[in-house]
């Protein structure tokens, strides 16, 4: 659900997350996203994104927007207010979601923390954090909940790879075996009280630790000890890309976006219609439901390329002399060793395994394989 493509259109004052002089002294390459000045990279990206894959990275997500639902009606707010049945949350644990407008187009993707009965942490991509904070003031109107722009109370450090449950175990007695996919708890890491969240944005095991900015570099420090017997590296954005690129994970602006529904992305699945009362979007997405259950819009699948050529977003995809869709996402992926995408292609050709498809790269239409997403997928 994270946001990780840089953006350049911000017009605002550039901000430093809690991490910014750890990033400089590492020799980070720096770059603009959301308006936030954040590490691309700090060596090789393709180096950063193997040891994820085979060992651990470390990741400041700081520029993430979090905001808190507190009150007695919190849980019915958030239904009526997203798709998801956020009431049937247990403390303690997560939930992908998703907020649409009325016409049922995604504003954003969330993952929504139940941290207590009547609180809640909502996680927005950097480049929606806004809208979603003013959806959600507006949509409060009528609840007994409070809504908190919760932004500057948070840096989010993430550790993710095969080796991370054995880093964090190093630094702290809380009980990750115990810790589900999806669930979070309040403990003690390095000394920093931190909400653990065993989640992420990269198709491995792994964890995202929200803590108060002013423990950021302490945790950073500890952590990147705890990993330096087994091989942790920092890891900046443009690996974090390739790495849910890989996953099959989408990325609003890319796979998501205001002109798609839950149902044109594939991700019906996030819209409870059993849940109780009504909620915003919910005629059209019951329309949306019904359109794609019948005549399915263009689908969104993976492709993989038979050549060198990199696709990149907005790329026509072709067959037979015809535009058939468009790719959403595309870049080298270090696993598989050739050029990935995803794209949006007419149902006729979605298909895994379809064939005598092509991108149209500057003019050149380079041959591509249908596959089913996500490309890779972690042994458990």
């Amino acid at each position: 659900m994270s946001s990780t493509d840089p953006a350049s259109d911000q017009s605002a004052e550039q901000r430093h997350t809690a991490l910014d002089a750890v990033h400089r002294a590492l020799g980070a390459t720096m770059t603009d996203f959301a308006g936030w000045d954040m590490p691309l990279r700090y060596g090789s990206e393709r180096d950063e994104h193997h040891a994820v894959r085979t060992r651990a990275g470390l990741f400041d997500l700081s520029h993430m927007g979090e905001i808190t639902v507190t009150g007695p009606q919190a849980a019915a707010l958030l239904d009526f207010a997203l798709v998801g049945n956020i009431g049937a949350v247990k403390a303690g644990r997560a939930r992908y979601t998703m907020i649409c407008r009325a016409d049922g187009g995604i504003l954003d993707d969330l993952i929504v923390y139940r941290l207590a009965e009547t609180e809640f942490m909502v996680v927005a991509n950097a480049s929606n954090a806004q809208v979603v904070l003013d959806a959600l003031t507006g949509r409060a109107e009528g609840f007994d909940a409070e809504v908190r722009d919760d932004r500057d109370a948070y840096a989010l450090i993430a550790v993710q790879g095969p080796e991370s449950p054995g880093i964090l175990a190093a630094v702290t007695d809380a009980d990750l075996d115990g810790l589900k996919y999806y669930a979070g708890l309040p403990g003690t890491v390095a000394g920093v009280p931190a909400l653990i969240a065993r989640t992420g944005y990269t198709g491995e095991d792994g964890f995202e630790l929200f803590v108060r900015p002013e423990h950021a570099v302490e945790l950073w420090q500890a952590l990147t000890k705890a990993g330096e017997g087994v091989g942790l590296v920092p890891c900046g954005l443009s690996c974090r890309d390739t790495l849910r690129l890989e996953a099959g994970m989408p990325l609003y602006g890319h796979e998501l976006s205001t002109s798609l529904t839950p149902f044109d992305a594939g991700l019906g699945r996030v819209v409870k219609f059993d849940k109780d009362g009504d909620f915003v979007g919910r005629t059209a997405l019951e329309a949306a439901a019904e359109r794609a259950a019948s005549q399915p819009p263009r689908v969104l699948v993976g492709l993989v390329a038979e050549g060198r050529r990199v696709p990149r977003a907005g790329f026509a995809v072709v067959a037979d002399g015809e535009v058939i869709g468009e790719v959403t996402s595309g870049a080298p992926s270090p696993t598989l060793g050739k050029p990935i995408a995803m794209a949006y292609v007419d149902a006729a050709h979605a298909a895994p395994g379809t064939t005598g498809v092509g991108v149209d790269i500057r003019g050149s239409h380079e041959p591509y394989e249908v596959v089913a997403l996500p490309f890779y997928k972690r042994q458990k």
